[in-house]
């Protein structure tokens, strides 16, 4: 099987040649170990077994100003500042009425540009499962538009203003990923997306109230996914066990990156309950195995892990994280991938 074959397989919830790897990492991880084994980005997948390849839209909007603090802003205008994307300076529609939301400067679709994508998909001759579609993390866009604490309140005492603000984001979302599609939906496998929406001890909301606001418009990403025949994998971080029947319920295909350490997330528990239902990707532990461990003790994880989640198919092996960080020492991740490869094949049952 080629790499393509083997994700498809194991989204099919069938065994393929082997259990499928992926690899996530931080750009200060990924320059690190190019530099460190002298391998370019392609070389440094195939080293590490990546059986994914990712392509990318191009932003071709306005360039805003930025204040300056700021590192970054979003497209819904949010200016971030800190580490990575950072962390909001303020939440331009915390006070809104109704009527400031439907009149805020939302974003236009046509900023993305994804006549490209077909061209970065076709290099790789069918060979890898191609990851497409954008991120559309609109839960985070809700949080920073309004800030979490207000955002909760108005859950209760203003509920068509959420709504309101999550149809405007989810909108912009929904016509981005056409244009992705249209252009390029047959050379791509799965529509990658992501939100957070566990913590370490939990879902950041109830079910109920998950259910009410964010499961309906999760749907209507999830099944124009499918209108183009993909397969559709979400990342979430953190404990949301409680929340997997309703992602089972709108069809998500795939769950990335599942992280043992986060309550309700007990892997022997999942596979039993959802595995035939919903591919899991992940499960490996960063923080206290690959970042803390030696690479003797991520290898008989790797493997206990691989015990596991394996049987039947529908599991991708990796990191338990959404990107490997700098600090996770090179020798561990190797170790980690090398005992996917040396374990997870299925005629070593």
């Amino acid at each position: 099987m080629n790499s393509r074959q083997r994700v498809l397989t194991a989204f099919a919830h069938r065994e393929p040649d082997r259990v499928p790897a992926w690899c996530g990492a931080s750009e200060e991880f990924w320059a690190k170990a190019k530099q460190q084994l002298g391998l370019d980005d392609e070389g440094l997948r195939r080293r590490l077994g990546d059986d994914f390849r990712r392509v990318f839209a191009a932003y071709v909007g306005p360039q805003f100003e930025l204040s300056p603090q700021a590192t970054y802003r979003t497209v819904f205008g949010v200016q971030r500042t800190g580490l990575g994307y950072g962390h909001p300076l303020s939440h331009p529609l915390a006070a809104a009425s109704l009527a400031e939301v439907h009149n805020h400067h939302w974003p236009d679709p046509a900023w993305i540009d994804a006549s490209d994508i077909r061209r970065q998909a076709t290099r790789y001759s069918g060979q890898y499962a191609i990851l497409g579609g954008d991120w559309s993390p609109f839960w985070h866009d809700l949080i920073d538009l309004l800030g979490m604490e207000n955002m909760y309140l108005k859950m209760y005492d203003q509920p068509e203003l959420v709504d309101a603000v999550l149809e405007h984001i989810v909108d912009y979302y929904m016509a981005v990923n056409q244009e992705i599609f249209d252009a390029a939906a047959d050379v791509i496998d799965i529509f990658f997306m992501g939100n957070d929406f566990g913590s370490a001890h939990g879902p950041l909301l109830s079910e109920a109230m998950f259910r009410r606001f964010l499961l309906p418009h999760l749907r209507r990403l999830v099944d124009l996914g499918h209108a183009y025949g993909l397969k559709v994998m979400l990342h979430c971080c953190g404990g949301f066990a409680e929340l997997i029947p309703a992602l089972v319920e709108i069809g998500v295909d795939g769950l990335h990156a599942i992280q043992p350490s986060c309550r309700g997330m007990d892997l022997v528990r999942l596979k039993e309950q959802f595995g035939e239902r919903i591919l899991f990707n992940g499960a490996i532990d960063s923080h206290h195995v690959l970042i803390k461990g030696t690479p003797r003790l991520v290898r008989q994880k790797t493997r206990e892990v691989l015990h596991i989640m394996k049987p039947g198919g529908g599991y991708v092996a990796g990191a338990s994280h959404d990107t490997i960080l700098e600090e996770t020492p090179l020798e561990n991740v190797l170790a980690m991938f090398d005992a996917i490869e040396e374990f997870g094949h299925y005629d070593d049952k």
